[in-house]
Formats: structure tokens, sequence, C-alpha cells
């Protein structure tokens, strides 16, 4: 077979290409010979991987303006990446979703974890939005819009191009309606029982978390006949949850107004209007309002933006998360329970364990760990890549 006509890109002598032999789907800058030709190629170009000793490793995406200069799409390095490369990759992450989930609400692809690097895909029945959060993405979108329809069977595909790994990527912030037509409205997303409205044009990522999913769940086993506090509740994440599953009450309290109007649509639609309350405002400044009310919850759940979204951000994401479960804990009954949430990749479980468990010391509340959760099966981790198992949620009884 007459091998794809891709440029060359080549190992650096001093690194060691046993990591990407073993998996690792990245290659940094420091790790590259960058000569001017290298340095020349276009972002989204793909390319032939070799190692110093010119033996193929693979082909891969190629950002020069990147500080990951590489990222592998194929080990083979004679495969064509086309739209039928696109749609058997889709296929095979397809299969998951469809042999997990009985509804067609799930996220479709995981990045690297998918054999796609940085392209994110959720569904939401008929409609597909998708992150294309690195340049050889960007540069095969209309394939790849093409080869969703052509797995998926979906009508509408969207582009999302908010977040901060485009930007990394130099690429552009404008989002598209790649396929089909927009919705008309928020969507709604059925899920652990609960109906949850996800604006898919206007709202926060592809316009819903799936990954919290199996924590959802969790914590409504916790709050059957319960008086449930949600901070930092979105769309009424784990608020609707628990309602489905029997909670007595619940109060969502988020910083944006028309994400917590969405989480009062879903009580509506799911006829538990009566059992849920909405407060706008600072989640730190309304848990130390609700302290000074004197209110308890037996269910109390945190589930905050990443604060750590980089190591240098680590430090202070740290104690952020700290405060959070200082904070939280006094909110706590006896014998209550505490839920709190990361969704920051430079925040190990181990970092983020400790944080949380001074913070419940600080707050002179004790309590022992009952479950720790991460996202759910249609999010899978890359073994190489850290980044991918960002979620942990954290359970106390207190």
């Amino acid at each position: 077979m007459t091998p794809p006509p891709y440029p060359v890109i080549r190992l650096l002598p001093k690194t060691d290409a046993r990591a990407i032999r073993h998996g690792s789907p990245w290659v940094f800058d420091n790790e590259l010979v960058t000569d001017r030709r290298t340095r020349a190629l276009a972002a989204g170009t793909i390319a032939v991987l070799e190692d110093a000793e010119r033996t193929p490793l693979g082909v891969v995406a190629v950002n020069p303006a990147s500080k990951i200069v590489a990222r592998m799409l194929d080990r083979n390095a004679g495969a064509r990446i086309d739209r039928d490369w696109l749609i058997a990759r889709l296929t095979r992450a397809h299969a998951l979703r469809a042999r997990l989930f009985d509804s067609p609400y799930y996220r479709l692809v995981h990045a690297e974890a998918d054999g796609l690097p940085g392209v994110v895909i959720d569904r939401f029945g008929d409609v597909a939005v998708m992150q294309p959060n690195a340049a050889w993405a960007d540069a095969l979108l209309p394939d790849l819009a093409a080869a969703v329809q052509a797995v998926t069977g979906v009508t509408t595909v969207l582009k999302n191009a908010s977040g901060r790994a485009r930007a990394l990527e130099g690429l552009d912030d404008a989002s598209a309606v790649l396929a089909g037509s927009a919705p008309d409205g928020p969507v709604p997303v059925p899920m652990n029982g609960a109906t949850y409205m996800a604006d898919l044009t206007g709202g926060q990522k592809t316009g819903l978390f799936y990954d919290q999913r199996p924590n959802h769940a969790f914590a409504a086993r916790l709050a059957r006949g319960a008086r449930v506090l949600d901070m930092f509740s979105h769309v009424g994440g784990f608020a609707l949850a628990c309602l489905a599953g029997g909670a007595e009450s619940a109060l969502a309290v988020d910083g944006s107004q028309a994400a917590l109007g969405l989480a009062a649509e879903g009580a509506a639609r799911m006829d538990v209007t009566a059992r849920l309350a909405t407060r706008r405002g600072d989640a730190f400044d309304t848990m130390e309002a609700l302290a000074a009310e004197g209110e308890r919850f037996d269910v109390v759940i945190c589930d905050p933006p990443a604060f750590a979204p980089s190591k240098p951000a680590l430090d202070k994401g740290l104690r952020a998360y700290e405060r959070v479960a200082r904070l939280a804990a006094g909110l706590v009954a006896e014998g209550g329970y505490l839920g709190l949430c990361s969704c920051s990749h430079a925040a190990d479980l181990g970092k983020f364990r400790t944080a949380c468990t001074r913070g419940i010391g600080r707050a002179g509340r004790a309590g022992a760990l009952i479950h720790t959760g991460f996202a759910g099966p249609d999010h899978p981790l890359h073994p190489h890549l850290a980044e991918s198992g960002y979620l942990k949620a954290l359970f106390y009884r207190l």
C-alpha cells in the first residue's frame, strides 16, 4: 500500500521514545526537532512521527504554535486520516455508549481516551455538540460533522468554540451550526430519573455536564426524605437528581440566574416545583449567610468550577477547596452528608482529599469518608493522561 503523503517530523536524540511506544499520546515542543521546516507546518497538519533513528512511530497531528506540538492519531504510520478513518473511530466510541445507555444522552467522544485527541462531543438526542479543541479537528470539521451524522444519525451538529483549550491552540472562538438547525430553546435531557434543561447554544460548555451522572445517582440515594443544599448548582445538577430520588426539598444556589431558571424549568417538567427553591448569589457569601440564618441541611453538595485549572493555580485552588469544605461542613446537620467535588485536573485525588478533610476539621466537624466517585464510563480515562481523569467527588458522613 502506498504510504500517505504526509510530512515527517522527528524526535530529538535525547527524547526517550519508549513512552510514546507504550501509549503516551502527546509530544511536547522540547522533545521534537523543531527546524525551520517543522515550524513552517500549518496548525492541524497531519504528519508521520519518527524516532531519532528514523523508525516510524505513527501518524500525528501537528501544531507548532502549541506546547503540545504533536498529538498521536494512529500508531499505524500508514494510516490515512480521512472521513473513513473518522467514521471508524466514531463507530467504536458509539458502540460503547450504545452498550452503556438506553437513551441517546451521553458524552459520545472524550478526546484522547476515544482516539480523537482534543475532541469532545456530547449527544443530546438528535443533536450533537462538538468542541474541536485541537487544530487538526478544526481543519477537518466538515468531515468530522459528516462522520458524526453517519455514525449516530443525529440531524443537527453544533460547534461550541468556548473554553481556554481552543485559545491555547490558537483557534477562534466562533461557535457555529455545522449541520441541521439549532434547537429553538433549551433541550430536555433525561438522566437519573430527573429532567435537565440544556441550553446547547448559550450555556456552559456543551450545555450540560454528563460527567457527574454516577455521583448524582449516589447523592440521590443519600437524599431520600432529606433536605438538600446544592451549591454551585448550575442547572440543578444534584438538586434535581435528589428530588427525583425522593428528597423532601432542595435549595439550588448559583451565581447565574439563567442557570437557575433552567433548573426551575426542569423541576416544573418533573412536577416537583413545590420542592425546589433557588437562590442566586456568590457561593461563599451564600454559605456564610445560610450559617448566620441558622440553616442546616441533611445533605450538602458543592460542585464548584475548576479552582485549579493548571499547576500554577494549584496552591490557590486547594485553599479555595478547603474554604468550600469548611463553610459547607458547618451547614450539615448532625449525622448528615457532605459531598465535595473537583473538576481540576491539577489537583489530584490525594491533594483534593487532604484539602477537603482539613476544611471539615477547621469547621469543628469530623466524619468518615464513605464514597469516592469519578466521572461516568462515557468519560473514559486515558491511562497515560492524568488530565482525562479530572473529576473527583468525595462524600462524607459528618
